[in-house]
Order: C-alpha cells, then structure tokens, then sequence
C-alpha cells in the first residue's frame, strides 16, 4: 500500500495516513498557525494520561505543500458488536481519565460536534483496542490560557456532552 492516503477531512484540515503505525493532520495557509498551539496541548494531554492521542512530532511534507502534525494512527473499532458491560466498563474508565485530564487544568471541547459544522456526533471520540480515545485537540483549552470562570464553563458544558456520550455509547 503506498502512503500517504487520506483517512479523514473537517472544516479546516485534512488527515492522512502516513504508516501502519503514523496519522497526520496536514495545516496549510491560514490555519498553519494552529499547529503550535495544538501540538503543545496535545503533549500536555499526553503528559496526563493516555486518553488523547499520542503527539509524535512536528513536520513538513513538501509534496503536499502542508506542515503536518503526526500522531498515532488509531484504528477505530464499532462499539456496537460489544456488550453493553464491556462497554460500561470502557466508559467507566473514559470518564475518569476526563475527569483526571481537567483536574490537572486540560478541557477538550468537542466531544461532541456543535450544531452546524461537518462530522457526526461524537466524531473525536474513538473506540479501539486500547479503549475509548480522544483526537482532535484543536479547540481545547489549558486552565492557564483562559480565566478560571471560562474554564470551569468548558468543564460543566464538557460534563454535559458526556452524559450524552454515555446516553450514545450505551445505546439507552
């Protein structure tokens, strides 16, 4: 198989596979100001614990013209072919790592898509092997970039989509 090839496309970038084991989000033009900032938030996320997906490094493609942020290639899996106590077990330990994220100052955002933009519901949070995890820190937020009114905002509107997820992911 030659790489790369795209894996997936929203409003702003592009994500392509550039491995078996390497993903990249490409940032080209305007939005190439963006790579800094979410590159640094993933590393942080990373830092905590294992729920966001793992920061590789930052690079150039010069055929594609783009700046790429590389992470790990995550192979999602459906949570429908699961029982629903497998499941539950998953989302036990999805909400705590969240929980552990924001606690140390780390609120993603965007768990679920807001009315309007391109992607499903719950499109950033992926089932594989390893359990429920997170990509795309774009819009995530570090208790030290915003006022501590803002950031406990994020958390309780974060807290609401979970329990939507958790509505979603189980099926109920």
């Amino acid at each position: 198989m030659k790489y790369p090839r795209q894996l997936s496309a929203g409003a702003n970038n592009k994500v392509i596979a550039l491995s078996e084991t390497e993903a990249a989000k490409l940032f080209t033009g305007d939005t190439r100001s963006d790579i800094g900032s979410e590159a640094a938030k993933m590393q942080y996320a990373n830092s905590i614990n294992g729920l966001v997906v793992q920061f590789i490094r930052l690079d150039y493609n010069e055929e594609l013209e783009a700046e790429m942020l590389v992470m790990e290639r995550l192979y999602p899996i459906d949570y429908r072919a699961y029982e629903i106590e497998k499941r539950e077990l998953w989302l036990e330990v999805f909400e705590d790592e969240l929980r552990q994220l924001h606690s140390q100052g780390f609120v993603h955002r965007d768990l679920k898509r807001p009315s309007g933009l391109e992607g499903q519901y719950f499109d950033n949070v992926l089932l594989t092997t390893a359990g429920l995890r997170l990509i795309d820190v774009g819009i995530s937020a570090l208790r030290s970039q915003v006022s501590d009114v803002i950031f406990r905002k994020y958390i309780e509107a974060e807290l609401e989509e979970m329990q939507q997820f958790r509505t979603y992911f189980l099926n109920r």
